[in-house]
């Protein structure tokens, strides 16, 4: 009986394959989608902890805004959401002045755009940093060097690789010039491309950003820099002693506000994965209404399918089927429907998982137990959805079946 079902069911998809098509589109956007919005954040948030984990457990994040535990709204702002930075110059010399501190460097956002002579591009950051960035977050500098201590107070900058093919194409941009808020800069070198971004999902990747001195930035923007964040090493191994020392060292440049979190590597990493989580879950949960509508869809379709086969469910009634197994063919047809548009959204979400990877910095990661879910679900939907044509089938009195046409 299972075998015959099986049969009825694969030869009810075939005799209308446009129908059966658009009967599964909800289940196989739905699939597709959680699949796509579930591995996007799997694959961000690698990238973060790969981030993170290359920069040593020596280095400290200050960042604007103060941490409260289970606050998602306090989680973004601390993230460089929804709030202006509270942050200041001030805050960066209390911080490099402090002995147990190695090194600081600031990342402080100037503005959006920079051209040459003929081309523009206003989809970057321009940031003002100090010279220790690059050894501070290993980045690696491909064409010329990175500008040093002497050059703090002069038109130089350090630009990403989308901005350099951007801006100069094939050209070798080191010695060539740039503009920025209408002065002219000195292009001294060209990052290595990078996979992932200043430790934030709010912020630039390394890429399509441009990174001038921290007092050129100053003069450039008459002291209206938005400093989003502040990196210090620690110079011993007494890490919550450094801590320590920042906050202390903050608590006086702020006059005693809790305006500011101090954040160790692990504490970052909790962070951008708590809301990394939560994003995800929540796009997630809208993308799975779709398997909803396609539910609808399929109960729809099946109602129209048991008006159609009146006759056929009154003759297998009238020769002996119960209604058990009468349940059972529509029951069959229904989970052939949602499977077969499970497998097809698994095969578009592994689509745009390689355009994704192909066009884009993303690198989604689809695993295993995401797409098992995302069928089991469809099935689920679709056997839920598939009850109620399947008893009103089962119902049919044999007889009144018969006569129908």
């Amino acid at each position: 009986m299972w075998n015959g079902n099986v049969k009825s069911a694969i030869t009810a998809l075939r005799q209308s394959k446009w129908r059966s098509l658009l009967t599964m589109m909800g289940i196989i956007i739905g699939v597709s989608s959680v699949v796509t919005v579930v591995s996007l954040g799997e694959g961000l948030k690698q990238q973060i902890v790969g981030q993170i984990n290359s920069l040593g457990s020596n280095v400290i994040t200050v960042r604007s805004g103060k941490l409260v535990s289970g606050s998602t709204e306090n989680s973004l702002n601390l993230l460089g959401f929804f709030s202006a930075s509270t942050l200041t110059n001030k805050d960066v010399s209390a911080v490099s002045k402090l002995p147990s501190v190695q090194s600081v460097v600031p990342i402080d956002f100037v503005t959006n755009s920079a051209k040459t002579g003929g081309h523009e591009m206003d989809n970057l950051y321009v940031i003002g940093t100090s010279p220790d960035l690059p050894i501070l977050l290993n980045q690696k500098v491909n064409y010329g060097d990175f500008f040093d201590d002497s050059q703090t107070g002069q038109n130089f900058a350090v630009i990403g690789s989308n901005v350099a093919t951007r801006l100069f194409g094939e050209l070798n941009p080191v010695g060539h010039s740039l503009v920025i808020s209408g002065v002219n800069f000195t292009v001294e070198g060209v990052l290595a491309p990078s996979p992932g971004g200043l430790l934030s999902i709010a912020e630039t990747d390394f890429n399509s950003a441009v990174f001038i001195p921290t007092t050129v930035a100053n003069g450039l923007a008459n002291g209206h820099t938005d400093l989003l964040q502040i990196l210090a090493q620690s110079r011993g191994s007494d890490l919550n002693g450094t801590v320590s020392d920042i906050q202390n060292a903050l608590n006086q440049t702020h006059n005693g506000a809790d305006d500011f979190t101090v954040l160790k590597q692990d504490q970052l990493l909790g962070l951008t994965s708590g809301v990394l989580n939560i994003f995800t879950a929540f796009i997630s949960g809208i993308a799975a209404i779709s398997l909803l509508v396609g539910g609808i869809g399929i109960m729809d379709i099946m109602l129209v399918s048991i008006s159609e086969r009146t006759r056929e469910i009154g003759i297998r009634k009238a020769i002996g089927a119960t209604n058990r197994q009468i349940l059972n063919q529509f029951l069959v047809e229904g989970l052939a429907l949602t499977l077969a548009g499970g497998f097809i959204g698994i095969i578009l979400s592994l689509l745009i998982n390689l355009g994704l990877r192909a066009d884009t910095n993303l690198q989604p990661e689809i695993t295993v137990w995401v797409m098992v879910l995302a069928v089991g679900v469809s099935v689920i939907v679709g056997i839920f959805f598939s009850v109620i044509p399947a008893f009103k089938a089962a119902r049919k009195n044999p007889i009144d079946a018969l006569r129908g046409e």
